[in-house]
């Protein structure tokens, strides 16, 4: 058995902090390929120049190389200062990273550890040294149950601007309307994808348990 958890830190405490004060509205996300420095960063709804002079301008960025530039996504090769790292700090008990993606100046990542003593370790560390770390979410796996959903990236997105803006709370702090603004999709699209992510989490959760039966 192994455990994944889902982890938020703030920017501040690890790296691009003055990119997100600039762009606020940016999404970087983490290549899983392999980088010629550490790492590879895909990074949207920026344009290129104000992408460049907030990574030349941000104090934890040593160096910064455009490698891809597709669409709306720019693809950049990224060495930081010393001592400043993307989740090297969630590893060091053993974890395995599996995803990390910052958006409004938050970190989050998935990582996997050999068992919750390991898990514990690596917070335990994180909360010493004065990191604001944000446990979200933790799944113990045993061999052959699935790791990920099939949620499309556009169905996960509006889950999580769902549960940050407080759509879920009771009473509601932001209607649909708002959110779909604040993602700049039409209601009707929100609701869309907030139906069919419902339905991926439902059958994930009913269809192994009719299984066991």
């Amino acid at each position: 058995m192994s455990t994944i958890a889902e982890f938020r830190i703030p920017a501040s405490d690890t790296v691009l902090a003055d990119v997100f004060d600039r762009l606020p509205t940016l999404r970087v996300e983490l290549e899983a390929a392999v980088s010629r420095s550490e790492p590879c960063l895909w990074i949207t709804d920026a344009e290129r120049a104000t992408v460049d002079d907030a990574l030349e301008a941000d104090p934890t960025v040593e160096t910064a190389a455009l490698l891809v530039e597709a669409d709306d996504r720019l693809l950049y090769d990224v060495a930081f200062v010393e001592g400043r790292t993307v989740c090297d700090r969630l590893l060091i008990d053993g974890g395995s990273l599996l995803e990390a993606w910052a958006v409004e100046g938050w970190w989050q990542a998935r990582v996997r550890y050999r068992d919750r003593e390991a898990l514990c370790l690596a917070h335990d560390r994180l909360v010493d040294r004065g990191v604001g770390v944000d446990l979200r979410r933790v799944t113990d796996v045993t061999p052959g149950s699935p790791t990920r959903t099939n949620l499309t990236d556009e169905q996960r997105e509006a889950l999580e601007a769902a549960l940050e803006r407080g759509y879920f709370e009771i009473p509601r702090e932001i209607s649909m309307a708002e959110l779909a603004a604040d993602l700049g999709i039409s209601h009707q699209a929100l609701s869309e994808r907030l139906r069919r992510a419902y339905g991926t989490l439902v059958d994930e959760e009913i269809q192994p348990a009719r299984e066991r039966i």
